[in-house]
């Protein structure tokens, strides 16, 4: 049976997505470019080979257009040979990268392909000014899809989940992230970043707030509730009043959400290696993991950030197996409700979830989260020598992404 290999997965820091954050000053195709040349460094490989380069990015705009997968392979110079193309799948863009990158090993129509994503959110893109729906009355009449926020609060509300609940998770994700980097588990696939000086931009994650408390997390006001009471122009309904229009049992948002308890905005960018047997035996390199199935789900798009549950079963199906068969799993904390629905719907154990922190310590730099968590993953599983590992995320429109690998 053809299957498609991990090699190898590195990543920069990630930097505080504001003009004052460390990776700022730093165009996202540099950043990007950094990190492919890291890869190539450790492997030695001739770029030459590459089949394709696949990245994921959110923005698509500004900084971060004219298709920035094949500029920062340009950008780092890599053979002219090495095509790029950069998908959007919004948060899960650089999850479905490497997804595509094992579907094309496998089909047998590409030998070496590196996939990942990058994303600066210091460096603000015009991307979703209009909303989901792009200034579509016809979507949004059927549609009508709110910030990713209140879709957050929507699902606290109609599954109950407290704001103490979710603060709890963050206070974890903080705690548990404060380990790892102590413990040094991120240190193998971390790429410093320099400038162009020379200089050293980043070399470590500056976005973790080591020591937050939940008394800390209480003391912020929810984020999105002046928001919610907003009413959108040509309409005579508050937002929080539009979203529960596809929920009309509720009749009202709590709103629970604040920074403390959602994705921190950064900077960062990686990448993966995925080859075939055929490549890597021919070529000395020696794979970390194989890709064992990907699945995508889609969910009702208002409430929006659900579908990780369902990805998940849907990849465990396909691959013939069940929850527990999975050590360890990764998924994104885009908000700490999207993690609790994301525990209800599978019976997964948090102890096995994300036990390095999360995107709420972490930050969430949209393109590249998930191939960042591929690799923060399989480092994981080699540390405490376990073999199977889940990737997961919501992203926006209602659509989840899902990634089993395990160890060779």
């Amino acid at each position: 049976m053809p299957e498609a290999l991990i090699i190898d997965a590195m990543r920069s820091p990630r930097g505080r997505g504001k003009k004052t954050g460390a990776l700022h000053g730093v165009h996202p195709q540099r950043i990007l470019a950094q990190v492919l040349n890291a890869l190539r460094d450790r492997h030695g490989f001739d770029t030459k080979d590459v089949d394709d380069v696949i990245m994921g990015c959110g923005a698509g705009s500004g900084d971060h257009s004219m298709d920035i997968a094949r500029m920062a392979a340009l950008d780092a110079g890599w053979d002219l040979d090495a095509p790029g193309v950069t998908l959007n799948r919004f948060c899960g863009s650089g999850q479905q990268a490497v997804n595509f990158a094992a579907m094309g090993v496998l089909s047998g129509h590409q030998d070496f392909v590196v996939a990942g994503g990058v994303e600066s959110m210091s460096r603000p893109a015009p991307m979703h000014v209009d909303g989901f729906t792009a200034n579509n009355p016809h979507l949004f009449d059927q549609y009508p899809m709110v910030a990713q926020g209140i879709s957050a609060d929507l699902i606290a509300t109609t599954e109950g989940f407290s704001r103490e609940e979710c603060d709890r998770l963050a206070v974890d994700s903080q705690d548990r992230a404060a380990k790892a980097i102590a413990e040094g588990r991120f240190d193998n696939s971390l790429v410093p970043i320099f400038n162009e000086d020379g200089s050293t931009a980043l070399d470590r994650e500056e976005f973790p707030r080591a020591g937050t408390t939940l008394d800390d997390l209480a003391k912020l006001a929810p984020s999105f509730e002046q928001m919610g009471a907003h009413t959108l122009e040509s309409h005579e309904l508050t937002i929080d009043q539009t979203a529960l229009l596809s929920y009309p049992e509720w009749k009202e948002i709590r709103h629970v959400h604040h920074a403390g308890n959602s994705s921190g905005v950064v900077d960062g960018a990686s990448a993966v290696i995925v080859t075939s047997p055929a490549y890597a035996k021919a070529h000395g390199l020696v794979a970390r993991a194989r890709i064992v199935m990907t699945a995508v789900a889609g969910t009702e798009p208002v409430i929006m950030l659900t579908a990780p549950g369902p990805a998940t079963k849907r990849c465990l199906d396909k691959a013939g197996m069940a929850i527990g068969d999975i050590d360890l799993i990764e998924v994104n904390e885009a908000f700490a409700a999207v993690v609790l629905k994301f525990l209800k719907d599978t019976g997964a154990d948090w102890d096995t979830c994300n036990v390095n922190g999360g995107a709420m310590a972490l930050g969430h730099p949209i393109g590249a989260t998930g191939s960042m968590l591929i690799g923060t993953v399989l480092d994981e599983l080699e540390r405490q020598d376990k073999s199977t590992g889940l990737i997961t995320m919501c992203t926006g429109g209602g659509m989840g992404t899902a990634t089993i690998i395990e160890r060779t």
